[in-house]
């Protein structure tokens, strides 16, 4: 539901604080238009890594290796 920009003005700071930490954006009223205030998407550093396919083939297989052979529980 939009405030009027009388509201924004009397409590601009707390409406700014509450869409940053919610994200939803702030829709106000002014003169019949609607104008929306959206905070950015916030990208964790995850997010931007590219996609990596990291086994090739068929990952069960991975599951069902012994490595007992190669396995030095003592590595000096």
């Amino acid at each position: 539901m939009p405030i009027t920009a009388s509201q924004l003005r009397a409590d601009v700071y707390n409406l700014l604080d509450r869409a940053i930490s919610t994200g939803e954006p702030i829709e106000v009223e002014r003169n019949g238009v609607i104008v929306r205030l959206v905070p950015p998407r916030r990208v964790d550093v995850i997010d931007r890594l590219p996609r990596r396919n990291a086994i090739v083939g068929d990952p069960e297989a991975v599951v069902h290796i012994d490595w007992s052979a190669c396995w030095n529980p003592d590595p000096r």
